[in-house]
């Protein structure tokens, strides 16, 4: 865990800060090579330039957020925002699922929308980067 990670969930509750350490745990172990950095004051996950998974501090909870997760098959996240994001909300860690998050984290891996050139293509991509 890079420092400026260690500080964002040191600067949380106690519960909150346990949520975001084990969520950082579940998803790092999947996604171990991927570039993982405070991107918009959160941790995320960026595969080939492109983010694919973070968590960050809301008044409801800690959300894990998948910027492709509406196109991912494993069920259990919450579409969000008006492109392809999907999420998952936590209030405790107990409600972490380790088995859930897993499965997600590797289908993220694969279905993939091409973030990183929404602008340079006006979002037309028909398919996902991972497809």
């Amino acid at each position: 865990m890079t420092e400026e990670i260690r500080a964002y969930n040191e600067a949380k509750s106690p519960e909150r800060r346990a949520i975001c350490d084990r969520l950082y745990d579940e998803v790092h172990a999947v996604l171990s090579e991927a570039e993982v950095k405070i991107w918009h004051g959160a941790p995320v996950w960026f595969l080939e330039g492109n983010p694919i998974v973070g968590y960050h501090n809301l008044k409801a909870g800690i959300r894990l957020l998948f910027w492709s997760g509406q196109s991912f098959s494993e069920p259990g996240l919450t579409p969000t925002g008006t492109f392809q994001a999907a999420e998952k909300t936590y209030k405790s860690v107990d409600e972490i699922d380790s088995a859930d998050v897993r499965r997600w984290v590797a289908e993220s891996r694969v279905v993939q929308w091409d973030y990183k050139n929404v602008i340079r293509n006006l979002g037309m991509s028909s398919c996902p980067a991972g497809s």
